[in-house]
């Protein structure tokens, strides 16, 4: 057995895991077992709303607190479920009172404010669609996600709409209203006072008969590879959210949860909004952007059980030369998961020894709306692997044949094309206004995932890169998140972001780019020590002929290092969109 890998030993756990025996449960799980579990609307039908809110609110949970806000400055404001039932009933009857009918699309461009995660609750209450923005975008991106999108509300604050909203105005003709989180009174007829609205509604709404195939969030992938797609998900997926708060996150009903993500991104819905809540667990929401000692704070004095956050999040914890629990008290954390891009072998061990907890990776994408493949609390963890498919969900490397067709890889540990069976309840429905994207997506009953990976002997799926980043070097395929991954063990680096450069006698070159820990400089000689501590790991073919420090890599915000902006930079080509780049 690997030394490196992490055992779990169940006598261990101050809490017992919902998931214990992997094998059997996986076996024996049923997508109708876990439907019966759902209240279902009143008037027939499955509404996500309902489930997250209204079930809680309408039992022994109605005091219970679902949200817990901390605001940027010290604030801090508290919702009881029974609140949000009635704060969320306001919002679904303001939009019905404007009109929106079923279907329509209501996009939120917000800071994390209460207001935006009471909306995202209403817009789902009155059968529309919630289509989240990031607040950090510029206006071209919101234009074309806008348009695509089809919008017909915006939620927004002043400041947004005076900055970004005010320049694309004129382009977004089937915009109805405006709706301003910050303002006290209507400027006119379609830029109106959210508060002012909420005022006049009633806190009594109920909700309508909702098919589980209705359309319930529109969600932008990143525009990493391309313009960004509208990824269409529907009412059902809230059993996948379920079902992964349960065997992934682990939830019990006193967990305190904090999700890092915002809600401009899938992680910042699904698991920042939607799962906790269908758990009936407190949420808690951070105003503030990234600062290690304020996070500590908040795992400290809040008491978080349940920490879900980014591999970009991690490393920066990772820069810091400090012992996290000699300093703050972190009993009270109980597991710790990570999502966004591979958690690197390294990521694992450090939460392990600074944190006193290992850090669980896990793989999905925007695409599939939920978790399908991950390392869980019971479970013995390989670092640097994704886990195993999850109770549900049946994951395989594939290979595409030249006939349309495609092979399942039954041999371990042998690349080919990370692919999931069709079928779970949170599969995308469609990309907006484009079938045949949509269409290219699918073999058979396969959707093909886009990323390469392979599967071990023990059944641990493992990344190798996406299908786009593969490096082929003298005959070789080289994966980059391997190369980045090695190169991580050195005690000087912090990140890394390995590149294909074309060369004409190779193919490519692997060329990394490095950015270093505190207490360490850039130098020649570090440099060379670099590449040759890469080529005793790696040897020559997959070792990195080229080195560059560089103190910041660019990553989106949902923490993915952006290798083919990286690329671009290298080779003078243009950078395309680069709206979801991290500051």
């Amino acid at each position: 057995m690997n030394e490196k890998w992490i055992e779990k030993n169940i006598d261990d756990f101050a809490v017992e895991p919902n998931l214990i025996d992997y094998d059997k449960e996986y076996q024996r799980f049923s997508w109708d077992d876990m439907a019966c579990g759902f209240d279902g609307l009143p008037s027939g039908g499955l509404n996500i709303a309902h489930e997250a809110i209204d079930r809680h609110a309408n039992s022994e949970l109605a005091d219970k607190t679902a949200l817990l806000w901390l605001g940027q400055d010290g604030e801090r404001k508290t919702y009881t479920f029974a609140k949000m039932k009635k704060e969320t009933a306001k919002f679904a009857n303001v939009l019905k009172k404007l009109g929106i009918s079923k279907g329509e699309r209501v996009f939120t461009l917000s800071p994390r404010l209460p207001e935006l995660y009471i909306s995202v609750i209403g817009i789902l209450k009155n059968q529309n669609v919630i289509c989240p923005l990031f607040s950090q975008f510029g206006p071209e991106p919101i234009l074309q996600r806008m348009q695509r999108g089809d919008a017909t509300v915006l939620l927004t604050t002043k400041k947004l709409f005076k900055k970004k909203i005010s320049p694309i105005l004129d382009e977004l003709s089937e915009l109805r209203y405006i709706l301003l989180l910050d303002v006290d009174e209507h400027e006119n007829e379609k830029v109106l006072s959210f508060s002012r609205l909420m005022d006049e509604a009633s806190d009594i709404f109920e909700i309508l008969h909702t098919e589980a195939e209705d359309m319930s969030i529109l969600h932008f992938t990143s525009g990493t590879t391309g313009m960004p797609k509208g990824v269409v998900h529907v009412h059902k997926a809230v059993y996948t959210h379920y079902m992964t708060g349960k065997y992934v996150l682990d939830l019990h009903p006193n967990d305190i949860y904090w999700c890092t993500a915002d809600p401009g991104w899938v992680t910042g819905t699904s698991y920042g909004i939607i799962t906790p809540w269908i758990h009936g667990v407190t949420n808690i929401v951070d105003e503030g952007e990234f600062d290690a000692v304020r996070w500590y704070k908040i795992l400290q004095d809040e008491k978080v059980s349940v920490w879900y956050t980014a591999p970009t999040a991690v490393r920066r914890l990772m820069r810091i030369d400090n012992e996290p629990t000699k300093e703050y008290d972190l009993s009270s954390l109980r597991l710790i998961q990570s999502v966004g891009e591979p958690l690197n072998p390294e990521a694992v061990i450090w939460g392990e020894e600074k944190l006193k907890l290992p850090i669980h990776d896990n793989w999905w994408q925007t695409e599939t709306g939920g978790i399908m493949i991950s390392n869980l609390i019971s479970q013995t963890i390989r670092p640097g692997s994704m886990g195993r498919p999850l109770p549900g969900i049946e994951a395989g490397i594939i290979r595409q044949n030249e006939d349309g067709t495609v092979t399942e890889i039954s041999e371990s540990n042998k690349e080919g094309d990370l692919a999931i069976k069709v079928g779970f309840p949170s599969l995308f429905r469609a990309y907006l206004h484009a079938q045949e994207k949509y269409d290219k997506c699918f073999v058979g009953d396969w959707y093909i995932s886009g990323d390469l990976a392979y599967k071990d002997e023990d059944g641990y799926f493992w990344f190798v890169g996406r299908a786009d980043d593969i490096i082929k070097t003298s005959g070789h395929m080289v994966g980059p998140f391997e190369v980045e991954s090695t190169l991580m063990e050195h005690p000087a680096v912090a990140e890394a972001g390995v590149i294909g450069k074309p060369d004409e006698m190779i193919g490519q070159l692997v060329k990394a780019f490095v950015s270093l820990k505190s207490g360490y400089e850039a130098n020649d000689e570090l440099k060379r020590e670099l590449i040759g501590f890469g080529r005793k790991k790696l040897g020559v073919a997959v070792a990195p002929k080229e080195l560059a420090f560089q103190e910041n890599l660019p990553k989106t915000r949902s923490g993915k290092i952006m290798r083919r902006l990286l690329k671009a930079r290298e080779m003078g080509l243009p950078e395309g969109d680069t709206s979801t780049l991290e500051d």
